[in-house]
């Protein structure tokens, strides 16, 4: 079942989404060569923290850290290390809170310094994907729209969709049905409601789409290492069309 969030529930979600994107900008500005991404989770926690939240990821399912710091081959998941990062890395961040019961998730990939064409023409196109697919959020359109928008658009500029991963549904839990795939055929699943709430989340891979866990059973990467960029927005459909929540209003019509 796909739960349908009132118009207080959404304004619970758009204050966590708020919060996620004030913490986004906040990290982001200090991603440099030879920041840690240790030190870049220290940051996040403490404006979590500072904005009246608690990280929604640290602790979840035993997991150490409060954002999630995935470089270049890794997809999703990473750990925060002290390894530094270095000029040409990419480097993915998702942010998740929690106020009072309700949470807030979003992710995005940047480079770090000065970083290839190749590695930039992927970003850019894993923030199209995640675009088109918030266009397609429309009431009483379906969910495999969302899906084939971002599968369209990644295949045809090169990439592979790493299919094990994609959005899912939010609200009083971090992850709610329905699980919205990266790939899919248009007008196919259930139909789009006001009232949704979904993560919106594409996943590219420069190479090979098939992955593999690390050792500390949470960090996932390439098989063949190849980057990969991850960019993700909470999104509410009401009778106007979609609201990205982890954006300023201003931002989001």
């Amino acid at each position: 079942m796909i739960h349908r969030k009132s118009a207080a529930q959404i304004e619970c979600l758009r204050t966590c989404g708020q919060i996620v994107f004030a913490v986004q900008q906040k990290v982001e500005a200090l991603i440099a060569p030879g920041v840690s991404t240790r030190q870049l989770d220290a940051v996040a926690e403490a404006a979590i923290i500072e904005a009246g939240a608690r990280p929604a990821f640290k602790g979840y399912h035993g997991f150490p850290a409060s954002i999630c710091a995935s470089t270049n081959a890794s997809i999703v998941h990473g750990f925060p290390t002290d390894t530094p990062l270095a000029d040409g890395d990419i480097v993915s961040i998702d942010v998740g809170v929690v106020v009072d019961g309700y949470f807030g998730d979003g992710a995005f990939t940047v480079g770090v310094g000065t970083i290839s064409s190749a590695a930039l023409d992927l970003i850019d196109t894993t923030r199209r994907c995640l675009e088109l697919g918030i266009e397609q959020m429309r009431v009483d359109g379906r969910l495999g729209d969302i899906s084939h928008a971002i599968q369209t658009h990644a295949e045809a500029a090169g990439y592979s969709i790493v299919r094990e991963y994609g959005g899912h549904g939010i609200g009083r839990a971090l992850h709610e049905s329905p699980h919205i795939n990266n790939y899919g055929s248009p007008g196919k699943g259930p139909r789009l409601k006001p009232g949704h709430v979904f993560c919106i989340e594409p996943i590219l891979s420069m190479g090979s789409p098939e992955v593999e866990h690390d050792d500390d059973g949470w960090t996932v990467q390439t098989r063949d290492r190849s980057l990969t960029a991850h960019c993700e927005h909470t999104v509410a459909l009401t009778e106007n069309g979609a609201e990205i929540l982890t954006l300023p209003a201003v931002l989001s019509a």
